[in-house]
């Protein structure tokens, strides 16, 4: 199902107005590529860099052409780690942020 303009508008105003939702969405964009769930966060990751900085500016601060970017975070892009973690790192530094690791261990029980 695809976003409808008017809802794209909406989260792009609610991106430049709320620091909170952006850095959430972010957040977001990450922990989705973290658990395997590629299409989602390549999404995300986008909406998030078409709403802040841009793909222009990202591929200045990347030494990469914007197209190249706008491909690699396409549908159908399969970006190599090294990519993708170069322009989570530019994110983090325009963000002011830094993200970090946490691991969360779950247990099971088996045989009760």
């Amino acid at each position: 199902m695809a976003l409808t303009h008017q809802f794209k508008e909406t989260v792009q105003k609610r991106i430049e107005t709320d620091p909170e939702f952006r850095l959430s969405l972010l957040t977001e964009a990450i922990n989705c590529l973290i658990q395997g769930e590629f299409p989602i966060g390549k999404a995300i990751l986008r909406d998030y860099i078409n709403a802040t900085i841009g793909f222009k500016e990202l591929g200045t601060l990347t030494h990469k052409s914007s197209k190249s970017l706008m491909r690699m975070l396409s549908d159908t892009g399969n970006p190599q780690a090294k990519n993708l973690l170069e322009i989570i790192a530019q994110l983090q530094k325009i963000e002011g942020i830094e993200f970090e690791v946490q691991i969360h261990q779950y247990f099971t029980v088996s045989g009760e």
